[in-house]
């Protein structure tokens, strides 16, 4: 397949796996962590706050599958690992980023709109 012929409107089409990846709220915060550079993992734990290790194990894994994100693994005692954003995963932290920005920008009317959508229920 080319890239004109993914469609994630099609039913079977990969790319919707893709989107499930980049529109996990785990993932849109490692990628937003790791925006300033590798990170080893005890410091992305600590910025993406909630997370549980197996979460952000499983995370970190599929953001590495997926080509975004590069695990390098230094040769010390203990083992040295960081974590940082390939190519593709800083393209995609572009993307990302304003997305980020319109949800804490609009949290407060999403609130206010819950609120009056729960009241009417």
């Amino acid at each position: 397949m080319t890239a004109l012929e993914y469609s994630p409107y099609a039913a079977d089409c990969p790319s919707r796996q893709l989107l499930d990846r980049i529109g996990d709220r785990w993932s849109v915060l490692t990628i937003g962590t790791l925006a300033s550079g590798p990170h080893r993992y005890s410091a992305i734990a600590a910025a993406v706050r909630g997370v549980s290790q197996k979460m952000l194990t499983q995370t970190l894994r599929a953001l590495e599958r997926d080509g975004l994100v590069t695990r390098t693994v230094f040769p010390e005692i203990p083992p040295h690992v960081e974590y940082e954003l390939t190519d593709a995963g800083r393209s995609l932290r572009r993307v990302l980023e304003p997305l980020e920005d319109w949800a804490t920008s609009h949290m407060d009317a999403v609130a206010v709109s819950r609120q009056e959508y729960d009241a009417a229920r």
